[in-house]
């Protein structure tokens, strides 16, 4: 993962932040019977997948013998409070999802220090500095947890797991503001940082392929939220606008820009025993300033997705979704890609139809299974098919999963 050279969440910034933790730890109580380390919290979780595809790859080898084990998330978090108005968060996590056991070296997920402002019955109002998980969709700030998931896997088309650190997290500051009416709850917020433009999305953008850097430059990202009735109505409006800079190494050819600005309208619905969600996003990017032209575009993708859930036997939920990709809507079938780049056209979209089933026999204990029908290969990882020309249009994945948290 690339983090920003000037805000580098390296060893050093980690020692930094554990040892605030630390010193938080020791200090006076901040009431009269409440000691700091009562506050104290440690949690952890463990996910590991089988992933099993008749044609391409997806997390490793799935489409060979027996699949593929390659898809394992491990994590710890702590959080500690030294005043009334302040708590100390942050959570390491090891994830491997294909490539090779390097892969799942221990990363800082997030890792900040949240300050309220303002806490009455009414209000809340308050900052987060440091590495922040980014409010986009109704998922992206807990995706990492199994046991939050609808699914193994969350909607491809707008939670992407090929082009993951860009939209997971950003080093900087996020405002907050909550108001509570007389019939729901309204969520602000608002951040400004630099995100992880991490090796996925060179690869992702084929520029893994050229001598260079992608650095992450200064960005920002919004999300408005309203929740009625004690949450059976919510309602989300996320937008960002997110920027990096190729540094080139190749003579010849210029440095360039990348730049990501979607917006995405979120709708759920829940009763007492099922959830009606879905979620539909204009994503706009492209790549600019290179002088080779090969090198640039401008597109607008279209993704949505509809899910509904039914929970039965106190501990049992199905699922069912359909899932809907356009890398470019003026594109949608993928012909003009291929007659200008020589690529499949179905590279361009994914049609997605899943079926899911989760079982919870204790509450530290999640098994789930699910199966996938998909047209298209629009967001298979390029790691695990570095060919698109040997992919298959229309293929199938079963996936099992084994979560524990602590």
């Amino acid at each position: 993962m690339t983090a920003s050279k000037s805000l580098r969440w390296s060893e050093p910034r980690l020692a930094l932040l554990l040892g605030a933790l630390s010193l938080a730890a020791i200090t006076p109580a901040y009431g009269e019977e409440t000691g700091v380390l009562d506050t104290l919290q440690l949690h952890g979780f463990l996910s590991q997948a089988l992933v099993i595809t008749d044609d391409n790859d997806f997390f490793g080898p799935s489409s060979e013998g027996g699949g593929s084990l390659k898809f394992t998330e491990v994590g710890a978090n702590v959080s500690l409070r030294p005043h009334e108005d302040v708590l100390i968060a942050a959570q390491v996590l090891s994830r491997r999802a294909g490539g090779d056991a390097s892969d799942a070296s221990p990363e800082l997920d997030y890792g900040l220090i949240d300050y309220q402002i303002l806490s009455d019955q009414k209000r809340n109002v308050g900052l987060q500095l440091g590495r922040f998980k980014n409010p986009f969709g109704f998922y992206n700030q807990t995706r990492d947890v199994a046991f939050t998931r609808p699914s193994i896997l969350l909607p491809q088309s707008i939670y992407f797991d090929r082009t993951r650190s860009l939209a997971l997290s950003a080093d900087g500051v996020l405002s907050y503001y909550e108001e509570r009416l007389s019939q729901g709850t309204l969520r602000f917020q608002a951040g400004v940082g630099r995100v992880q433009a991490g090796d996925d999305l060179r690869r992702t953008l084929r520029l893994d392929r050229i001598p260079g850097d992608l650095e992450p430059e200064t960005s920002a990202i919004g999300q408005v939220r309203y929740e009625h009735d004690g949450g059976r109505i919510v309602a989300a409006l996320s937008t960002a606008d997110v920027g990096a800079h190729f540094d080139s190494r190749q003579t010849g050819l210029s440095d360039g820009d990348f730049y990501f600005r979607p917006w995405v309208l979120s709708l759920q619905y829940n009763a007492e025993l099922w959830s009606l969600t879905g979620e539909y996003a204009l994503r706009k990017s492209g790549l600019e300033s290179f002088n080779d032209p090969r090198f640039n575009f401008d597109t607008t993708g279209e993704s949505w997705y509809l899910q509904y859930t039914r929970r039965f036997f106190d501990d049992w939920q199905w699922l069912v979704r359909y899932d809907s990709l356009v890398a470019n809507r003026d594109d949608r079938s993928g012909e003009r890609f291929e007659s200008r780049s020589g690529g499949p056209a179905y590279s361009q979209f994914a049609k997605d139809w899943t079926f899911g089933l989760q079982w919870t026999p204790h509450p530290r204990v999640l098994l789930a299974g699910e199966y996938h029908h998909v047209d298209g290969t629009g967001w298979l990882p390029a790691r695990d098919n570095p060919d698109p020309d040997e992919t298959v249009e229309n293929w199938n994945m079963l996936l099992f999963q084994m979560s524990l948290r602590f």
